[in-house]
């Protein structure tokens, strides 16, 4: 009889691997198999172009010439004026798409397919946030096409347009993270898409994206110039050279460009430690 003895085999769970630059390597990864993903379902990036620019034709030939912008109707005036709010709310309504695309990956069991790997437990929300960036700067610069063909302009210069389409994407970026926080607290991508859409409705329409906010009663105009939504739309229009900029005593009014940057810098903050956190208890 041998003297050694059988032991029971032992499997380690994975041991997710720490570090910046790993954690950056792991969303890069992810972030490639999201990218590759849409390409291979072209019409949800279709879909996703043809609703913005349904907002700026229906905007501009309904309500231009019929709403005053600075004491002018004139409907080159609103064009112009539109034009930011119209960016500001389809980077904001990608939101609804980045938590649809998270529930749908936890419906169908993929994100404990992740937690099974040695990756940074992060990266996997950080990667579908990084691909939902990339189709909403590809959004972003087919409806700026569309802009200029129904007579948006730029006034003051390249450096400064550029500037506000940073500041566009951070925005959008941000309110990302809402919507994977959404996507990991539904259990359907149904409920996420949703989800996703009640709050941005109240958020981008009680703003100044298409009417000057002082138009609306004192406790609602106050609401109004302190949403972050309104800060960014504000800063476009600085540095775009577009006509609508609010005149208002409200800190977020008088210094835009830093109001929108300082607004998205936090909710990404907030927003991405309570995403991770939820997403570790949720796949548990």
């Amino acid at each position: 009889m041998s003297a050694a003895t059988d032991s029971p085999s032992v499997t380690l769970a994975p041991v997710a691997r720490g570090g910046v630059m790993q954690s950056a390597h792991d969303s890069l990864v992810v972030a490639k198999r999201n990218l590759l993903r849409m390409m291979r379902i072209p019409e949800v990036v279709i879909f996703g172009l043809i609703q913005p620019i349904m907002f700026v034709v229906l905007f501009s030939y309904v309500f231009g010439g019929s709403v005053a912008v600075g004491g002018s109707l004139s409907t080159s005036d609103y064009r112009n004026f539109l034009m930011a709010g119209i960016f500001a709310q389809t980077v904001t309504f990608a939101t609804a798409g980045a938590g649809a695309g998270i529930a749908d990956d936890m419906h169908k069991g993929l994100i404990d397919r992740f937690r099974s790997l040695p990756m940074s437990r992060g990266a996997v929300l950080t990667g579908r946030t990084l691909a939902d960036l990339v189709q909403t700067a590809l959004t972003v610069v087919v409806l700026a096409v569309v802009g200029v063909l129904v007579g948006w302009r730029v006034h003051n210069g390249i450096p400064k347009m550029f500037a506000a389409f940073a500041l566009l994407l951070l925005l959008g970026y941000a309110f990302s993270w809402i919507g994977a926080l959404i996507g990991l607290s539904v259990r359907t991508p149904e409920a996420a898409t949703s989800g996703g859409l009640i709050w941005l409705f109240p958020v981008t329409f009680v703003s100044n994206a298409f009417v000057s906010p002082e138009n609306m009663t004192p406790w609602l105009r106050h609401v109004a110039e302190w949403n972050p939504f309104s800060a960014t739309v504000q800063a476009c229009r600085v540095l775009f050279g577009n006509p609508g900029v609010v005149q208002s005593n409200a800190w977020p009014m008088e210094h835009p460009v830093w109001a929108s940057l300082a607004w998205s810098v936090v909710i990404v903050a907030v927003f991405r430690t309570w995403a991770v956190r939820k997403y570790r208890s949720a796949t548990a």
